[in-house]
């Protein structure tokens, strides 16, 4: 949802990434299972899916344990929410597309979003890293 805060033209995604407080990942999950969500867990994160298409993915890495922090209130098509930075949205996008392990599984979505969030960057005359 990030990604769609910071692209000129609005991006379709059926992934929702989301971060919690450390000590609160567990009741996440709980709540969302008893919501109804089936959850698998990675190394990474805990995915859920509901009854529809999208997926929720709620990320337990602590590289991500400061975003929130960073977050800002946005209305994505509608939906008021907290969404991170674009600093922090391109350094999670990098991060999974060096990882080998997740790189094979998303890298062909992450090379279409890192370009969309260098314009953003441009635009904003922000210099974040050198990927």
């Amino acid at each position: 949802m990030a990604v769609n805060q910071w692209a000129k033209e609005p991006m379709v995604t059926q992934d929702v990434y989301f971060v919690v407080a450390t000590d609160s990942v567990e009741l996440a999950s709980k709540l969302l299972e008893e919501a109804g969500f089936k959850s698998e867990r990675f190394a990474w994160s805990i995915n859920f899916r509901g009854k529809s298409k999208v997926s929720i993915q709620l990320s337990t890495e602590d590289f991500y344990k400061d975003f929130p922090s960073r977050s800002f209130p946005a209305d994505i098509h509608g939906i008021l929410t907290r969404v991170a930075s674009l600093e922090d949205t391109l350094q999670g996008k990098v991060k999974v597309w060096r990882d080998t392990e997740r790189s094979k599984a998303k890298g062909s979505k992450i090379l279409v979003i890192l370009p969309v969030l260098q314009k953003a960057i441009l635009f904003f005359g922000i210099f974040l890293m050198r990927i």
